[in-house]
């Protein structure tokens, strides 16, 4: 259900309020640019800074807005259970198609507490899942057989989303797991060594900005053709990783899209602007690129 490229969805702001219109604009880029799906207020889309019903009408809009043309993939997670089946089933009401359910940060809980966690969240919704492990922003990892025990309970945890920053992760996971689960990058630098190993897809930052690229890409490797693939990679890496060096996400691929005129810069405190040099050192690499 998942390989290919799902794109980690800037929320665009304007005067502190969603700016639905060009909102619209980047969904409509994302699928014509041939994007598998989409992911609303995900980490990308500053859902930490939305209230609940902000994070309500971004779901319904981005639905509304993809016309059944791909995967609307609504980032429902929560450090609270609670939280997270309630989000769960109202993005569930608002015609989500999958749902990405991030670790509970900041609470710490264990490998139990994990599995219970998201076997709440699952027995919720008839919707897939895709687990989201980041350690770097949760403080814990979802454990590898914490995610064979959940897909064995749960059928429809059917994913991961890995952020860790370790292939051999894929590796490990491709020992304890069926075929039929996927294990998608959710580094834009690590795609391909993800999917050499196993891997299916990416979600995606970058695509954000170069969706058409970023799809080529993943469709090259899912056909096999690594040459191609490889190209694409080392074309836009130094985009990457100015978006992992430049400042945290998602100020940089925010700067990015509206250097190119997707949306307004705005972010939401505490997420701050990019230094003016890093705005310099960002166009000097869009401009090479041919982005801008």
């Amino acid at each position: 259900m998942f390989a290919g490229t799902h794109t980690a969805i800037v929320t665009p702001f304007r005067n502190g309020q969603i700016d639905e219109a060009a909102l619209k604009k980047l969904v409509d880029f994302q699928f014509d640019n041939g994007v598998t799906g989409v992911v609303p207020c995900g980490t990308t889309g500053e859902s930490p800074t939305l209230d609940h019903q902000e994070h309500d009408r971004v779901v319904k809009l981005t639905v509304e807005f993809a016309q059944g043309r791909g995967v609307v993939m609504a980032g429902t997670g929560s450090n609270s259970t609670q939280e997270a089946v309630a989000m769960t089933q109202q993005a569930e009401a608002a015609g989500a198609t999958a749902i990405l359910q991030v670790a509970p940060y900041y609470n710490k809980p264990t490998q139990d507490g994990l599995f219970l966690h998201f076997q709440a969240v699952a027995q919720a919704t008839k919707l897939p899942i895709m687990l989201y492990s980041i350690p770097g922003r949760c403080g814990i990892e979802i454990g590898i057989d914490t995610v064979a025990r959940l897909h064995q309970a749960c059928p429809n945890i059917c994913a991961i989303k890995e952020a860790g920053g370790n292939p051999e992760r894929v590796s490990q996971m491709k020992q304890l797991l069926p075929d039929g689960f996927e294990i998608l990058s959710g580094d834009d630098g690590l795609t391909l060594p993800f999917m050499i190993v196993g891997g299916c897809g990416v979600v995606s930052v970058a695509s954000n900005i170069i969706p058409a690229q970023i799809s080529q890409m993943v469709a090259l490797a899912l056909k096999g053709d690594w040459a191609g693939a490889q190209k694409l990679h080392h074309q836009y890496y130094p985009l990457f990783a100015a978006f992992l060096k430049l400042s945290t996400n998602p100020i940089p691929i925010k700067t990015a899209m509206a250097l190119a005129g997707h949306c307004d810069p705005e972010l939401r405190l505490p997420m701050s602007p990019m230094s003016e040099a890093g705005v310099a050192e960002l166009k000097g690499i869009l401009t090479k690129l041919g982005i801008l």
